[in-house]
């Protein structure tokens, strides 16, 4: 716990089974109250893996995607009262030691939504990230806070902190179960007037860490903007896109019955 409140960090999980438990061991144990982790059907050992490690597990019976992945993981979270929820990939690229910091920042009450920034301090090209993908990063980074009017160093981390509040009143089951998910997440955030804060993450690239190639990076790339064109024609009142609903409907919390179905909580054998 941080200030009294529950810290559990969740893991979105898909064969994970050779970074894992380096992720796991190096998690700040002494104030995380509880680890979830969420495998999207993986076939490797993974979920074996987390068992052993004594992580409470829960398997998607098919892969269902990185955004549906969340919503399961962010469901669960809630439903075992935390307060703080951090969302680690279990991949190792991201430095675990920081879910100290990042959690602080929340339970300070200052932020609903925190960001582990490989930009801020200069780290992304030092731990790896290939060329293309920074460039990327950069450009998209730069549209999205030229139309949603923000100053973020990076909407693109795979590491953030949020606050109960912000899990309760993002409408994130409107939101797509792919990569572009996250970007959405922050979208609604912004829409939302939640305050976002960002911390400097180290990270890693090395040939385990999960990565998505350079077809389904343009994909990525292209909701993006299409997501922050959504918000500056919503800000207009142009558009009403499903993602910037204040329908309850699509609320985490409001439709749990439809979430649980598509998932089970494993057990060790």
């Amino acid at each position: 716990m941080i200030s009294g409140k529950k810290v559990v960090v969740v893991c979105p999980a898909y064969k994970a089974a050779l970074t894992l438990e380096r992720t796991y061991s190096e998690l700040p144990h002494a104030i995380v109250d509880e680890v979830l982790l969420v495998d999207d059907a993986s076939t490797d050992e993974t979920v074996r893996l987390a068992l052993r490690l004594g992580i409470r597990t829960f398997v998607h019976e098919r892969n269902r995607g990185y955004g549906a992945n969340q919503k399961t993981c962010y469901y669960e979270a809630l439903k075992s009262d935390a307060d703080i929820v951090v969302m680690l990939h279990p991949d190792y690229q991201y430095d675990p030691r920081l879910v100290t910091s990042m959690a602080a920042m929340i339970s300070s009450g200052i932020y609903d939504v925190v960001l582990g920034s490989r930009i801020l301090g200069n780290t992304a090209l030092r731990g790896g990230m290939p060329l293309y993908k920074y460039v990327a990063n950069r450009f998209l980074t730069f549209a999205e806070n030229l139309l949603l009017g923000s100053k973020l160093s990076e909407f693109h981390s795979g590491y953030r902190a949020y606050s109960r509040k912000a899990l309760e009143t993002i409408p994130m089951l409107a939101n797509s179960n792919d990569f572009v998910f996250d970007n959405q997440l922050l979208v609604q955030a912004v829409a939302l007037g939640l305050e976002i804060g960002e911390i400097s993450c180290p990270t890693k690239y090395f040939p385990e860490a999960s990565s998505i190639g350079w077809r389904r990076s343009l994909q990525y790339g292209m909701g993006v903007l299409a997501t922050g064109l959504q918000f500056r024609l919503w800000r207009w009142g142009i558009l009403a896109p499903r993602i910037l609903t204040r329908d309850p409907s699509f609320l985490l919390l409001s439709q749990a019955d439809h979430l649980r179905p598509g998932y089970r909580e494993a057990v060790s054998p």
